[in-house]
C-alpha cells in the first residue's frame, strides 16, 4: 500500500481471543497479503488496538478491511467473528449510507471525526434494533505520509440514551398526569421556603394565579382561614424532618370570598440514597365531602326524630352490630330506662327460648351485609310476652360500605293467631280439594279432546285416554317419550319453535300441526296451552275433517277462479277475433277490388290508402293488447314530470272540448321518472278521454302530481315506501258504480255505447304502469265524480341521461350497402331480404343467431349494418346483438318484433328498435340513420 519498510516477521503480539484469531486468520487469501508482509504503519496499528482494554478498531487500505480487539467485538455482538478481515461496507450494510460518508472524509485526508451520541440500525441476534455510539474515526498514515487507513474507537451509549429518554418520558407523564389533575399537586424546595410547582388546578380550586404564589409561599399563606393557620403550619416540621403528614385547612377564595375546605398531604422526595430533594403534596378540595358530612349529621338528627314522632318502634346499631340507640317507644313497652338496652342488654327482654336464634341470624346478617328479617317475642313491662316482626337494613355510604344499621319491631302477635286459624282452615279445604280433585280426574278420564301435560324438553309427563281414541296410542305409551316420536316429520320444525314459545310463558291459541295416527295416518290437532313453571299444560282438537273440509272448499273455490279466467281469456279472444275480422274484411274486400283489371288508378289509390289505414288500426291494436299484457317494448328515458305534464294540460283542452276546464295542480319543483314517455302520454290521454266522456263533454278536469310518496296497496298488491312520483286526475262526472269498478281494467270491457270504444284504452294505462314498476289506483263512488293515481318509481336528478344528439334527416334507399338479415321465420325471412334487395341494399340471410355469428367471423365480413328479429329459438335477437357489439363494437344492430316479452324484460339493450308491422320506408330510415352514425 505504500513505500514503508516491512513489518518485523511476527508484528502480532498480545493475548486475547482476537490476537490468537488475527495470528491465525489466512491473510494471504485477502487483499493484505501475508502479515509478515504488512506495512510498519499497519503492524503498529494493530498491535495498538490489541494492546487497548477500550473497544477499538482499524479499518485498512480502499476496502476498508477490519481488525479490532475483544473490547470492540463484544460491542458489534453477532457480527463477530465474520466481520475480522472483511470490508466495512459488508459488517455494516444496514447502516453503511450513514458511515460511508464519515470514512471517505476520514480517507480524503479531511481529518478525523468525532460522532456523539449516533443512532444506528444494527442487524443483531433478535433482528433490527437501535443502538446509539460515541465513536472517533482518525487517520492512520503510510510511510509516504497518505491516508492508509483509518483507527476507529467507539463506546456504545444505548444504556445512557435510553436512560435520559426513560427520565424524560417520565417527567413528562408526571406533568400529563398533574395537568389532567383535578387535585393540586405542589412541590417545594427542601427548605419548604420556596413552591416551584403549582398544577393548573391550583387557580380552580384556591381561585387564585399560579404566577402570584410561585416562589413565594407567603402568599399561599395569606389565603389560608385565620382560625386555621396554625394547624396549616404545624405540618411544616414534621414535613422537614422526612416524614409523611396529611393535614386540613380551610382557604379563603380571594376572587369570590367563598370557603373552601383543603385536605393537604406532604411528603419528602428523596434521591436513590434518601437524600431530601424537595418536597412535594398533593392538596384536595374535600368541600363536598365536609358538607355531605354536615348533611349526614342533620340527616341523622332528622331521623331520631321522625323515629321518635313513629308509633312502632324503632332502633340503630353500629357496622358492627352493637344496637345503640332505641326510640321511646321501645322503653316504654319494655319498661327498661332509658339507655338500659344499649349493647347487648337488649338481649334480656328476648324471650329465652328464642335468644339463640336471634343472635345466630344477627351475626349472618352482619357477615353478609344483607337485609335482616326474624321473628321473635319482646317481654313488655308487664313481663308478657308478644310475637314480633323484627326487620333490618344496612346503611351505606357512597362507596357501598356499611356505616350502620336501622330496623323496626312490629307487633304480630295478632297475625300469628288468625295464622293459626288459618292453618285449621287449610286443613278442612284440603278435603275440599280432594272431592275437587277427583271431579278433575273423572274430566281427565272423560274428555274428548287431548289432554297433555308436557315438559319444557319435550317429554310427555301425562296424557289422557283420549289419546287412545284420537290417535290410537294408549297413554302408557305415550308418557315419558318425547313428542317428536308421534310428531308428523313436516311439522317438526315448527312444533319445536312453538314449545319453546309455549315454555316461555307466551300461550299458544289455535296452533295446528300433525300427529301420527297408530294406522300411520296424519290427524290435524289445534293446541292451547298455559305454561306454569317448566310445565305446559294443553288440549288439543281433532280438526281433521274441519281441515278437509276447508281444502275441498279451496278446491272449489280455485276451480272457479279458472272457469273465471277462462271466462276472461274468451272474452279477450272474443273482442280480439270481433275487432280483427273487422279490420281483414276491409283489406280482403279492398284487394279483392284491386285484382279487377279495369279498375280506375284513382279507386286503386283509395283502396290502397284503405289497406294502410287499417294495417295502422291493426298495429294500434295489438300495441294496445301487448301494454295490457305488459309484452310492449318499451324506450325507458328520464324526464321531468312537471315539465311534461304542463305539455300535457295544454294538448288536453282540444281533447276535452271547450266546455271542459282543465285545471293543473303541479309543484314548482322537478320531479324526475324513467319511463316510455310517448306511452305514458298515452296513458294521461286515454284516462282524459274516459273523464271527457264520464262528464258528458262538460265539467273540471284536474291534473294534480304529488312527488316522494310511498304507493299504498292497490287491489291485493302490496304498498311500498317509494319514493314515487304520483300523477292524478280527477273528473267531475258520473263517476263509477262498486260492480262495474273492478272490470275497468279488463280488455274490451266498456260501459260505452256501440262504436263508442274498444274497451283497451285504460288496460293500456294499467299494463304501462305495471312494466313501468308502477300501478295505477281509482277512487271513485256514483254521482261523485272519479280520480285514476298513476304511481311512477321517482329517481334522483343526477340519474338523468345526457340528451340525445339530433340526428340528421336520412334518405330513403340503399346505395349498395350490405346487410346481414337473422330471421328464423321463412316466410319473414324471405321477404325482408327482397324488401332490402328492393331498396337498393345486397343482403344475406341467416336463420339463427348462431349462423348469423358465423358468417360474420372475427372482422363482420364486410356487413354494413345487421337487422334481426328479437324472438328466435336458442339465442334471441337483444342476447345476439350484444355479442356483436362484444366482438365487433362499431358494427350496427337493429332489432324488429312485434311481440316480445325478453324486449318486456330488458326494455335496457340500447338498441334500435323496429315495431312490426312495419313499411319498407321505415326499414330503410332506421338502416341508413344507424349506419351513418357508424361513419361519425
Amino acid at each position: 500500500m505504500d513505500d514503508a519498510p516491512a513489518a518485523p516477521s511476527n508484528p502480532l503480539q498480545g493475548d486475547g481471543d482476537m490476537a490468537a484469531r488475527i495470528r491465525a486468520h489466512d491473510w494471504a487469501a485477502t487483499v493484505l497479503g501475508p502479515s509478515e508482509a504488512w506495512p510498519a504503519a499497519l503492524a503498529t496499528a494493530v498491535g495498538i488496538v490489541l494492546g487497548a482494554v477500550t473497544p477499538m478498531a482499524i479499518f485498512w487500505g480502499p476496502e476498508l478491511i477490519a481488525l479490532y480487539n475483544d473490547a470492540w467485538a463484544a460491542l458489534v455482538g453477532d457480527k463477530h467473528p465474520s466481520a475480522l478481515g472483511r470490508p466495512a461496507r459488508e459488517i455494516f450494510p444496514e447502516v453503511w449510507d450513514t458511515l460511508e460518508p464519515q470514512f471517505l472524509g476520514v480517507l480524503s485526508g479531511a481529518g478525523g471525526v468525532k460522532v456523539q451520541d449516533q443512532r444506528l440500525i444494527l442487524d443483531r441476534r433478535d433482528g433490527p434494533e437501535s443502538a446509539w455510539f460515541t465513536y472517533g474515526l482518525s487517520p492512520v498514515r503510510g510511510g509516504d505520509g497518505t491516508v492508509a487507513g483509518v483507527f476507529n474507537v467507539a463506546q456504545e451509549t444505548t444504556a445512557r440514551v435510553r436512560a435520559g429518554a426513560d427520565l424524560r418520558a417520565s417527567e413528562e407523564r408526571f406533568r400529563s398526569f398533574a395537568e389532567a389533575s383535578a387535585n393540586v399537586l405542589w412541590i417545594a424546595d427542601p427548605d419548604g421556603g420556596r413552591l416551584e410547582y403549582l398544577s393548573p388546578a391550583y387557580e380552580r380550586v384556591w381561585g387564585d394565579r399560579r404566577e402570584l404564589v410561585m416562589g413565594d409561599i407567603g402568599r399561599w399563606a395569606s389565603l389560608v382561614h385565620p382560625k386555621d393557620q396554625e394547624r396549616a403550619f404545624s405540618a411544616m416540621p414534621r414535613l422537614l424532618q422526612g416524614e409523611t403528614h396529611t393535614v386540613e385547612y380551610r382557604i379563603v377564595r380571594p376572587d369570590d370570598g367563598s370557603v373552601r375546605h383543603i385536605r393537604d398531604t406532604g411528603f419528602p422526595i428523596r434521591d436513590g440514597n434518601g437524600r431530601v430533594l424537595r418536597l412535594g403534596g398533593i392538596a384536595q378540595d374535600v368541600t363536598e365531602e365536609r358538607a355531605q358530612e354536615a348533611a349526614l349529621r342533620a340527616s341523622e338528627e332528622q331521623f331520631r326524630v321522625f323515629a321518635q314522632a313513629m308509633p312502632s318502634q324503632v332502633w340503630a346499631a353500629r357496622p358492627d352490630g352493637g344496637l345503640h340507640w332505641f326510640n321511646d317507644q321501645v322503653y316504654a313497652y319494655t319498661g327498661v330506662p332509658a339507655g338500659g338496652l344499649d349493647g347487648s342488654a337488649w338481649i334480656a327482654v328476648v324471650h329465652p327460648e328464642d335468644r339463640e336464634r336471634v343472635a345466630r341470624t344477627w351475626s349472618q346478617s352482619l357477615e353478609t351485609g344483607g337485609d335482616y328479617e326474624t321473628e321473635f317475642r319482646i317481654r313488655r313491662a308487664d313481663g308478657a310476652y308478644r310475637w314480633f316482626l323484627i326487620r333490618g337494613k344496612p346503611v351505606r355510604d357512597a362507596r357501598g360500605t356499611v356505616t350502620g344499621w336501622v330496623g323496626t319491631n312490629t307487633d304480630v302477635e295478632d297475625r300469628r293467631r288468625v295464622m293459626a286459624d288459618l292453618v285449621r282452615f287449610n286443613e278442612a279445604l284440603e278435603a275440599r280439594i280432594a272431592e275437587r280433585t277427583a271431579e278433575h280426574d273423572r274430566v281427565w278420564r272423560n274428555s274428548r279432546d287431548l289432554l297433555v301435560v308436557v315438559g319444557a324438553d319435550g317429554v310427555f309427563r301425562a296424557v289422557n285416554p283420549a289419546w287412545k281414541a284420537i290417535l290410537g296410542h294408549e297413554p302408557a305409551e305415550v308418557v315419558g317419550r318425547s313428542f317428536l316420536e308421534f310428531i308428523w316429520p313436516e311439522d317438526r320444525v315448527v312444533t319445536r319453535t312453538a314449545l319453546s314459545y309455549a315454555a316461555a310463558a307466551n300461550d299458544l291459541t289455535a296452533f295446528e300441526n300433525r300427529y301420527r295416527h297408530e294406522d300411520g295416518t296424519p290427524r290435524w290437532i289445534s293446541w292451547h296451552t298455559a305454561t306454569e313453571g317448566d310445565i305446559i299444560y294443553a288440549y288439543g282438537r281433532d280438526v281433521t275433517a274441519e281441515r278437509e273440509r276447508a281444502s275441498a272448499l279451496a278446491q272449489a273455490e280455485e276451480a272457479l277462479r279458472q272457469s273465471q279466467k277462462l271466462e276472461a281469456i274468451g272474452q279477450l279472444t272474443g273482442g280480439v277475433a270481433h275487432d280483427f275480422n273487422n279490420l281483414l274484411t276491409i283489406i280482403r274486400s279492398s284487394v279483392d277490388f284491386m285484382r279487377r283489371p279495369d279498375l280506375a288508378e284513382a279507386r286503386k289509390a283509395r283502396y290502397l290508402d284503405a289497406i294502410s289505414d287499417t294495417v295502422d288500426r291493426a298495429a294500434k291494436l295489438t300495441g294496445q293488447l301487448l301494454s295490457f299484457a305488459r309484452r310492449q317494448a318499451l324506450n325507458p328515458e328520464a324526464f321531468d314530470l312537471v315539465g311534461c305534464l304542463r305539455g300535457v294540460a295544454e294538448m288536453l283542452d282540444p281533447v276535452t272540448g271547450a266546455r271542459i276546464q282543465v285545471v293543473s295542480e303541479l309543484p314548482d319543483v322537478a320531479c324526475f321518472v324513467r319511463a316510455d314517455r310517448s306511452q305514458f302520454e298515452t296513458a294521461l290521454i286515454n284516462m282524459a278521454v274516459n273523464a271527457r266522456d264520464a262528464m258528458d263533454g262538460e265539467g273540471t278536469l284536474t291534473l294534480r302530481l304529488a312527488c316522494g310518496v310511498p304507493k299504498p296497496a292497490i287491489r291485493q298488491h302490496a304498498a311500498a315506501p317509494g319514493p314515487f312520483a304520483a300523477v292524478s286526475l280527477s273528473d267531475t262526472g258520473s263517476g263509477i258504480a262498486p260492480e262495474v269498478l273492478e272490470r275497468i281494467f279488463e280488455p274490451f270491457f266498456t260501459t260505452k255505447d256501440i262504436g263508442k270504444g274498444t274497451g283497451l284504452g285504460l288496460s293500456q294505462v294499467f299494463g304501462f304502469a305495471k312494466q313501468s314498476g308502477g300501478d295505477v289506483e281509482v277512487q271513485s263512488a256514483p254521482g261523485r265524480g272519479t280520480t285514476f293515481t298513476l304511481y311512477l318509481p321517482e329517481i334522483e336528478p343526477g340519474q338523468r341521461e345526457a340528451p340525445r344528439p339530433v340526428e340528421a334527416e336520412v334518405q330513403a334507399g340503399g346505395t349498395g350497402q350490405r346487410v346481414l338479415v337473422v330471421e328464423d321465420n321463412v316466410e319473414v325471412g324471405r321477404f325482408a331480404t327482397q324488401i332490402l334487395k328492393d331498396l337498393g341494399y345486397e343482403t344475406a340471410w341467416a336463420a339463427n343467431a348462431e349462423e348469423a355469428l358465423a358468417r360474420l367471423g372475427v372482422d363482420g365480413s364486410g356487413f354494413d349494418a345487421v337487422f334481426s328479429d328479437v324472438v328466435m329459438p336458442g339465442m334471441n335477437g337483444v342476447d345476439l346483438g350484444r355479442e356483436i357489439r362484444r366482438r365487433l363494437p362499431d358494427l350496427p344492430v337493429v332489432l324488429a318484433s312485434g311481440y316480445s316479452h325478453v324486449l318486456a324484460r330488458e326494455g335496457g339493450h340500447s338498441f334500435e328498435l323496429l315495431h312490426k308491422p312495419y313499411s319498407a320506408d321505415q326499414l330503410s330510415r332506421i338502416l341508413q340513420r344507424v349506419m351513418a352514425l357508424r361513419l361519425r
